[in-house]
């Protein structure tokens, strides 16, 4: 995985937005929430939010630590990329998307057509 494969994963997604945001992040919203945050800046790390119930046990996997800022959110870092195969990427990151598209407003999901 690096940041270009990562953004391309994060915008095939419905209604997600990019920007740059504390200098260097760069981050994936659906709704204005945030679902994943990468950096340009070497080595490849990643951040997305997991279900409360797979935090603790993904936070002891090798690669993985809970997202600074946002750990208290079950957030998770991945600082080897290669410690996720295509799929688990695939899937964690539909899984980050959906448990942050679950907490928008009815209002927001129509007027994103969600």
């Amino acid at each position: 995985m690096n940041t270009e494969t990562l953004r391309n994963l994060c915008l095939q997604l419905p209604a997600v937005k990019e920007e740059m945001k504390w200098e260097a992040d760069l981050v994936f919203t659906v709704g204005g929430k945030m679902f994943c945050v990468t950096s340009f800046e070497e080595p490849f790390k990643a951040s997305f939010k997991v279900p409360d119930d797979l935090f603790e046990e993904l936070c002891n996997r090798e690669g993985f630590v809970p997202a600074p800022y946002l750990a208290r959110a079950k957030w998770v870092m991945v600082s080897n990329a290669a410690g996720l195969t295509k799929t688990e990427w695939e899937s964690s990151i539909q899984k980050s998307y959906e448990l942050v598209k679950a907490k928008l407003t009815q209002k927001q999901i129509r007027e994103l057509g969600l």
